[in-house]
């Protein structure tokens, strides 16, 4: 193999050791980065050009390991994280290939805790800059080592340094060049390995071939590496005094700073390549092998002290078709297989029915787990996604990861009554496997209505519920929650009286009926004097009045109104709670239509956050839908976003997501809680009105 592999380093200087852990073991890399990025693309490549397959697939083509799913074959595109593994110079690497759309970024968010380092996948693309930096901030927020791959360089319209000074702001921490791109008739024919002092010249879907660095190469070659170098040189003072005088450090020495300096957060290697060519590929797996962290390192970052025990992290929650649940986990500590029982971190225990082995949609079953492993464990049935599981006695927590809030919902409502079962059944499993799902069922709506992350989210979600679980749906945008209230007071008798051979029923009440200040609610109360109204049958009124106000007047129930008791006559072998109930009720219908119903639609406070050059879209937008601007202010932390607050009704929120993020490059974020009713009159209201008459 040409492409010189350089001096063996496993980064393990100054490393902690774990009782029960070797520094040594099987890596797993997760692959991030902005949508269309070659994600998927990298894996294949990866598979290629260690063996793993035989021939590259295709995502147009629907033949990669990755996005093997149904659904993603029919986007083209990843919609659900996919697992794979291969050997590279005797030692096993599981790559995680994580979705780059912000609507299935929790898969990520589930899989990044447990992995030993992050290669984040991006190009030279100023329009994906803000998703860059979405993933560069869930790796910072995790503490999670990472490597920066410009893919496409086979394309690259500019230089190297222009785009690194395009992609630092994403960054925290200094973006290192771990290469430079050797060009020949504007085009990049090869890269210079800085840490190698080395020269490689691409080669399609084979190995780079050296040839001397020299001329114009070697003199960017100096200059380049020295300043990674100094970039290093900040965090090791005795390489910095070997800067000042000019002395050439030891290639040992830099490997080991690159090495320590990725795992200690202080700076991000960027490498070069073209997934598609497969350059760069084998350059790529060498840095992984040099200087990414193993197990050892994973587990002393997330605190975990478990001795000889088993331990793994769920990153996912899978249903097949043949074999039930299958939670995949990566192993940190210790081993678990076939028939050992674990604990999770809720508390739960659970037999292990299989251990098994995953590439893409291909599951094999294998010996025992151990530490380091990627594998797929059987029937944990009350085991959950992002949970820890554990052979030991004693409950392993390594901490939450919590779903970003909904920003789209769907009414969702089985095609036939005979499914209502199936479709719940489906459900929970389909929230089991993506908990960025909720289901919510409203009982004052009557309907099921699934909350997710995006369009797509919630197109994927009932695409799966038809094609894996074979429910057949309908689906249709959820009901406003309008409410009704009263403007001015009224008193009115309601007398419920029938005679039908034997006892008759018989209930006399007279109520006073007065609007509530906005926020009141309902109360009831009664001022009975005399007992002309026993008190057994005082509830039975304000049942009465309760059913009623669930559908007032305009259909919709009332809120925000005070009725009291004040009247009202009985018999002594007519009356009953039944006929007091008919009484409130028939006097509430007669007095609401009278006390001059109005309308009240929800109103909730969104908080939007924008890269600031879409903010003033964001204005217009909200603008556009009835919103009230509370102003905007620059997001904390997130240098060149905003934050805008705004005031904006129920029925406007609806798609407001899917227009937020064509306006954002898909990277705006919603959030949404509500904030009071307010009164809606004229045509709208009118037209509110009469379509909910209409559907009754």
């Amino acid at each position: 193999m040409a492409d010189n592999k350089g001096p063996a380093r496993n980064g393990s200087a100054g490393a902690e050791t774990l009782k029960g852990i070797s520094r040594k073991g099987p890596r797993a890399i997760a692959l991030v980065g902005p949508f269309q990025s070659g994600k998927t693309t990298l894996l294949e490549a990866i598979l290629t050009r260690t063996g793993a397959i035989a021939r590259a697939g295709s995502v147009d083509a629907g033949t990669s390991v990755g996005d093997a799913g149904a659904e993603s074959r029919a986007h083209k595109m990843s919609v659900e994280l996919n697992v794979a593994s291969t050997e590279f110079l005797g030692e096993t690497y599981h790559f995680i290939d994580c979705p780059g759309s912000v609507e299935f970024a929790h898969d990520m968010r589930a899989a990044i805790p447990a992995v030993d380092a992050a290669v984040v996948v991006c190009e030279a693309d100023p329009k994906k800059i803000p998703q860059l930096q979405l993933v560069m901030r869930e790796l910072e927020a995790q503490g999670i080592p990472r490597f920066l791959f410009i893919n496409k360089i086979d394309k690259a319209e500019r230089r190297l340094r222009e785009t690194l000074a395009m992609l630092q702001p994403v960054s925290r921490i200094p973006l290192v060049l771990r290469q430079i791109p050797i060009w020949k008739d504007g085009i990049v024919a090869g890269f210079v390995d800085l840490a190698l002092e080395r020269a490689f010249i691409y080669r399609e879907s084979a190995a780079s071939e050296v040839v001397d660095l020299e001329g114009e190469n070697a003199s960017r070659n100096k200059d380049a590496r020295f300043t990674m170098l100094e970039t290093l040189a900040d965090h090791d003072d005795e390489l910095m005094e070997q800067l000042l005088e000019d002395m050439q450090p030891p290639r040992d020495r830099v490997f080991d700073d690159l090495s320590k300096e990725l795992r200690d957060g202080a700076i991000c290697p960027v490498l070069i390549g073209s997934a598609t060519r497969q350059n760069g590929v084998l350059r790529l797996m060498k840095a992984l092998r040099h200087e990414a962290p193993g197990v050892a390192d994973t587990a002393a970052r997330l605190k975990l002290n478990a001795g000889t025990d088993g331990v793994a992290d769920v990153v996912k929650t899978l249903h097949t078709s043949h074999g039930g649940k299958l939670s995949v986990a990566r192993v940190l500590s210790g081993e678990i297989g076939e028939g050992a029982t674990v604990l999770s971190s809720s508390g739960a225990t659970a037999r292990v029915a299989g251990v098994f082995s995953i590439k893409g949609t291909a599951i094999e079953k294998r010996g025992a787990a151990k530490a380091g492993d990627l594998a797929g464990f059987g029937k944990l049935d009350p085991v959950a996604t992002c949970e820890t599981i554990t052979t030991g006695k004693l409950a392993v927590s390594l901490g939450a990861v919590v779903s970003y809030p909904p920003v789209l919902s769907l009414a969702i409502s089985a095609a036939e009554r005979k499914d209502d079962v199936k479709l719940g059944l489906a459900l929970t499993k389909l929230a089991e496997e993506d908990p960025s799902l909720s289901i919510v069922h409203n009982a004052d709506l009557g309907e099921i209505v699934l909350y997710g992350q995006g369009e797509m989210h919630l197109r994927v979600a009932v695409e799966r519920l038809r094609g894996r679980f074979g429910v057949a749906v309908h689906t249709h945008p959820p009901r406003v929650g309008y409410r009704e209230t009263i403007r001015k007071p009224a008193t009115q008798r309601g007398r419920h009286k029938k005679q039908s051979g034997g006892h008759g029923q018989f209930g006399d009440v007279v109520l006073d009926i007065k609007p509530l200040p906005r926020g009141g609610g309902f109360t009831f109360g009664d001022r009975i004097k005399g007992g002309v109204v026993p008190q057994q049958y005082v509830s039975s009124v304000e049942t009465g009045v309760r059913s009623y106000l669930k559908c007032g007047p305009l259909g919709f129930p009332v809120v925000d109104v005070a009725v009291t008791l004040t009247d009202g006559s009985y018999h002594s072998v007519d009356s009953s709670d039944m006929a007091f109930q008919m009484a409130g009720r028939l006097a509430m219908s007669e007095a609401l239509p009278q006390c001059q119903p109005v309308l009240l639609e929800p109103i909730f406070e969104v908080e939007i956050a924008c890269p600031n050059d879409a903010t003033a879209k964001i204005n217009a937008i909200l603008s556009q839908r009835r919103g009230q601007i509370l102003g905007f202010e620059a997001r904390d932390g997130w240098d060149g976003w905003d934050v805008v607050r705004g005031l904006l009704p129920e029925s406007a929120i609806g798609d407001l997501i899917v227009e937020v993020r064509s306006a954002t490059a898909g990277v705006g974020g919603l959030t949404s809680r509500f904030d009071h009713l307010a009164e809606l009159t004229g045509k709208q209201a009118d037209q509110i009105v009469t379509s909910r008459r209409a559907a009754e």
